[in-house]
């Protein structure tokens, strides 16, 4: 454990809940006081080394889930929807770690508030058709409403993880390529390959399976698990996505969606199986997509999601953006969070990736609030196969907190102690603290601005 106290009051009192202890026996059972584990429950003192320990021995408790993870991420998804002017005194820094701390489901609330009252200032600004009809009522985007599924499960989906993983087998000798072509067989269906501009195509009357010829084979292969997860997971599917109760018809679409993208990256790089070769090859990309026959940006996404409670990996933030700098897709197991909206923060190198095309790029990053990090990108493009056919261009991005640099290759001559060698990055300029960054695109919110008309410095105004 690290030096800064540990507030989980609501992880502490969520847990007592699950195990229908009273406080009283809760306390017993961690050697400590009642009104000690009052407090504790309540943030008003830090849950102690005793009572951690205990959590482990008594319970048998993965203690890492005490960490504070999900409180950041929503602190940092307030500060960004506080940063919205419509907000003209935003509250403290303490104000919001206190509120996700002890009442997340109404920071929750306000960030659900916030995201209706967006999209209905969009729709307003667009003059969307949608008005006046009687579907027009306020709702989260399908799309954002999924995203945030997965953000605060941690990109981590244990049964759908499990099931994959038993689909997958035990026995890496046959590749799952072959398993995956002999289970559609046993289905009886004929998978085609096509010169078609889709990438997969499933007739159900003809129970034949059409895969792109143009895909690169590691595509084709996820394509044919993702299918088989659809035909043969409908069931756990579906439990999954009543359980996350959506509020749209077009959110559990989408999440369907998803869940069979998630069996198919689990079951191509089965849990175990990628957690030990990781470990072995310390994070070796190249090696690790060699290995099971997957794509770079494969491999980082699922690397992203090895959360198994009591077999977790590395925690990592994994993010691809597009030329614009547009956020495609992210995940953090850290404590680094991405902006909601926009693009990321322009000193990051993930932006610096797209000059270097085929190169991994290494970069040593620290964050406003101290944390230092080791951040690996690199560029991904996907060929249309054939000649003017379009070319998508992304950037992808890997890392995790330097306190875990000597499980990474990639960090072996990098120069850790140098604090000078650690480049200051941000997650989004409005509430960025930095007040002397030159890339800053728009003021940071929280702050006065003096502007001198006789004086021009890096940027046309000063940050008190």
């Amino acid at each position: 454990m690290s030096a800064r106290k540990l507030y989980a009051g609501a992880k502490l009192r969520e847990t007592r809940q699950k195990l229908a202890l009273t406080q009283k026996d809760f306390a017993a059972k961690l050697g400590v006081s009642l009104p000690y584990l009052n407090q504790m429950e309540n943030n008003n003192r830090p849950v102690s080394t005793t009572v951690v320990l205990a959590l482990a021995q008594e319970f048998g408790f993965d203690v890492t889930e005490l960490s504070t993870g999900d409180a950041e991420r929503m602190v940092s998804d307030m500060r960004e929807a506080l940063a919205d002017p419509v907000f003209t005194d935003p509250p403290p820094l303490t104000d919001l770690r206190l509120t996700a701390s002890n009442a997340p489901a109404l920071a929750k609330a306000f960030l659900d508030l916030h995201r209706a009252y967006r999209q209905t200032h969009e729709r307003l600004a667009s003059l969307d058709e949608a008005l006046g009809r009687e579907d027009s009522r306020m709702q989260p985007s399908p799309w954002d409403e999924v995203r945030d599924f997965f953000h605060y499960c941690d990109n981590y989906i244990d049964a759908v993880d499990r099931a994959a993983e038993h689909f997958a087998g035990a026995d890496r000798s046959r590749p799952v390529r072959e398993i995956a072509e002999a289970k559609l067989a046993s289905l009886g269906i004929t998978i085609t390959h096509t010169d078609a501009g889709k990438l997969r195509h499933y007739d159900r009357d003809s129970r034949t399976l059409s895969l792109s010829s143009r895909a690169e084979p590691e595509t084709r292969t996820f394509q044919m698990l993702l299918q088989i997860a659809l035909l043969t997971q409908d069931k756990l599917l579906e439990a999954t996505l009543d359980l996350a109760r959506f509020q749209s018809d077009a959110a559990r679409a989408i999440a369907k969606i998803g869940l069979a993208n998630y069996f198919a990256g689990a079951a191509l790089m089965p849990y175990t199986a990628i957690l030990q070769a990781a470990q072995q090859h310390r994070h070796d990309l190249e090696i690790l997509a060699n290995s099971f026959g997957a794509s770079i940006e494969q491999v980082c996404h699922r690397l992203s999601t090895l959360q198994r409670p009591g077999a977790k990996g590395v925690p990592f933030f994994f993010v691809r953006v597009d030329q614009a700098g547009t956020i495609t897709k992210r995940h953090s197991a850290t404590r680094l969070q991405f902006a909601r909206f926009g693009g990321a923060c322009p000193l990051w190198n993930v932006h610096r990736a797209f000059e270097t095309p085929g190169r991994f790029l290494r970069q040593l990053a620290e964050t406003p609030d101290g944390v230092r990090y080791i951040s690996l990108a690199r560029d991904v493009s996907k060929p249309g196969g054939s000649f003017g056919a379009p070319v998508r261009r992304f950037a992808i991005a890997l890392g995790c907190e330097i306190k875990h640099a000597d499980a990474l290759v990639y960090a072996d001559d990098l120069d850790l102690t140098n604090a000078k060698a650690f480049e200051p990055i941000g997650i989004s300029c409005r509430i960025c603290e930095r007040t002397q960054c030159h890339q800053r695109s728009v003021p940071p919110l929280e702050r006065r601005l003096q502007v001198e008309p006789d004086e021009r410095g890096v940027l046309p105004y000063t940050v008190d």
